[in-house]
């Protein structure tokens, strides 16, 4: 028993050992965590657009979703019912097209309805098997989905993966979702991880028959947020119907050939992520 006061400090400091963590990643060239203030802006769909935008440029592309309740990650690729396979290696990842595979506790659930009751000690240990034990292989990325927030799991893969390439915020324009982004822009910053930048999700919508943007959610917090903390905006994702059906149908939305102000917006995303290789 420790006499230590509990201290965000304290915390930051207390990290595991890295050496079988180091070992099983060497050959992921990047990590990145896309992560948020708070849920329903939209995080988990823009960090399944980002991998499978990246891997159908050729990369090979590891997605791992770390958010232990709501895990939702197989749901987007429409791979809920797949269970991982073992080798000699350790946990095979779920592949989901030639260059991407996934790992997400959705995939050892008894059934897509089980919630996932466990405490802190648990959800770090699941984690932590995730990334010590997945057999990743050779990634170009590993993109990491953390679930809302600045709590157990983002502050875990922190400790665990120190080498962390930086992390994508997302957020959406309403005040709200603004007050969290900021805690997590200092989050990120306070455990010493490069901001890549921030993706304004939800950033408006296209009338159809005008083709005027309606600002739904308003408009200039995201701005000022970036301005302030000296962080660059990487796109700014207007409301797009196919891409709420495209996840509920287990097909993302991003990929080439797409003519669209969201298809455009995203590809500036993920060559904002591929500049990191440059």
């Amino acid at each position: 028993m420790t006499d230590e006061p509990i201290t965000t400090e304290n915390l930051l400091n207390a990290k595991p050992p890295e050496s079988e963590i180091i070992t099983n990643l060497r050959d992921v060239k990047h990590k990145i965590m896309v992560m948020s203030g708070k849920g329903g802006v939209g995080k988990s769909t823009v960090a399944a657009n980002l991998a499978a935008s990246l891997a159908e440029r050729g990369l090979e592309i590891g997605l791992l979703d770390c958010d232990i309740h709501g895990p939702t990650i197989p749901k987007l690729f429409g791979v809920e019912n797949e269970k991982p396979n073992v080798d000699d290696n350790g946990l095979l990842p779920v592949p989901v097209s030639p260059h991407l595979k996934i790992m997400s506790i959705g995939f050892f659930l008894d059934d897509n309805d089980s919630p996932v009751i466990w405490r802190g000690p648990a959800k770090m240990g699941a984690i932590k098997q995730f990334i010590e034990e997945v057999s990743w292989g050779k990634l170009d990325y590993l993109i990491i989905d953390l679930p809302p927030g600045t709590g157990d799991e983002p502050l875990s893969v922190a400790q665990l993966i120190p080498d962390c390439d930086g992390a994508i915020v997302v957020t959406t324009p309403q005040d709200v979702a603004l007050v969290s982004v900021r805690k997590s822009i200092n989050f990120v910053k306070t455990v010493k991880i490069p901001v890549i930048g921030m993706v304004e999700n939800m950033s408006g919508i296209v009338c159809p028959h005008c083709n005027e943007t309606i600002d739904v959610f308003g408009s200039g917090g995201v701005s000022k947020a970036a301005s302030d903390f000296g962080v660059r905006i990487l796109g700014t994702l207007p409301i797009e119907p196919a891409v709420a059906s495209g996840g509920d149908s287990g097909k993302v939305f991003a990929g080439k050939g797409g003519t669209s102000q969201w298809h455009t917006e995203f590809e500036k995303i993920v060559d904002a992520v591929v500049e990191i290789d440059e």
